[in-house]
């Protein structure tokens, strides 16, 4: 543990300007006695550690003084910081945090200011707006299951609103669409299956092991796209100048096409599944259904439904 704690300190150090000793012994739950004796250590191993008094003083590594990063460019460091800071932000996981110290104290202060700013230059953040907090309750258990090998089982809640509760051997996370799903072999089942993150509830991992299956995640992901009962439907839609952002938000620059009065008539293939309803619905008066005929059927009852839940007096 000490061997570790020093390592740690040493990082710490190396990716920030000054910090007190007080703080240090906060952060790794140590006696001020304890880190003094630590920072000795290290000055001792060849560190040069500088000790400022004062109120704002603390302890300082020589500004010229970094561990040598080996082939990494100063770019190449930035992009791996920004990609932790995003995982950070996702997963509230503090092993990040450390790792961060890590990759910060490759980089020499004479070279940039402070690891913090160089990641600040891009955000990389995986929660859809105002989300997020499921993810980081489920996901420390889920990476103990998948990491252990150890079954999980959960409440779910499908895309059609139907409630089950499910053991599954869990294989991997995935974050996909602003979206996080766990991928395993269901038992309720006897197949493989993917199940998003923000529809589960009471996660539970169990004492008892499984063997891990052959099939990995990558082919799985794939053979979804090929599935037997996935039904592709040509759509073809009109829409107004209005709603031009959202359509080329969703849809492939290929799909569209500019029309002299400024709208556009869309060409595309979809999945024929009820989420495509609500993201058609979603577009409002603003989008006309050319084909296929059987959704704008289902467009024009799901809209008269609507209407019929406000009543005119």
């Amino acid at each position: 543990m000490k061997i570790d704690r020093l390592l740690a300190i040493t990082m710490l150090l190396l990716n920030r300007r000054r910090i007190s000793a007080k703080e240090l012994s906060e952060r790794f739950e140590v006696s001020l006695r304890t880190i003094y004796r630590d920072v000795e250590a290290i000055n001792q191993a060849g560190i040069p550690v500088v000790s400022y008094a004062g109120l704002s003083g603390g302890y300082e590594i020589m500004d010229q003084y970094r561990i040598d990063r080996q082939f990494l460019s100063l770019e190449e460091l930035q992009s791996i910081i920004v990609g932790l800071k995003g995982i950070r932000a996702s997963i509230g996981d503090q092993e990040i945090g450390g790792l961060l110290d890590k990759v910060g104290a490759l980089i020499a202060k004479s070279e940039h200011p402070t690891a913090a700013q160089l990641g600040s230059q891009l955000i990389l953040d995986m929660n859809p707006w105002g989300s997020g907090h499921q993810n980081k309750e489920h996901l420390p258990l889920l990476r103990t299951a998948i990491r252990e090998t150890k079954l999980v089982s959960f409440s779910y809640l499908s895309s059609q609103s139907k409630a089950s509760t499910r053991t599954i051997e869990p294989m991997g996370i995935v974050v996909k669409g602003f979206g996080w799903y766990l991928y395993g072999y269901c038992l309720l089942r006897n197949d493989f299956r993917v199940f998003r993150l923000s529809r589960m509830g009471d996660v539970e991992v169990h004492s008892q092991t499984f063997e891990r299956k052959q099939e990995t995640i990558e082919q799985l992901e794939y053979g979804r796209g090929e599935r037997s009962d996935r039904t592709l439907i040509r759509l073809v839609l009109h829409a107004q100048p209005n709603v031009r952002a959202q359509v080329e938000d969703y849809f492939r620059p290929e799909d569209i096409a500019l029309q002299p009065d400024g709208t556009l008539m869309i060409t595309a293939t979809q999945p024929d599944e009820p989420w495509l309803h609500g993201m058609l619905l979603g577009y409002g008066p603003s989008l006309r259904i050319l084909e296929p005929p059987h959704i704008a059927v289902i467009i024009k009852e799901k809209a008269e439904k609507i209407v019929a839940l406000y009543p005119t007096h």
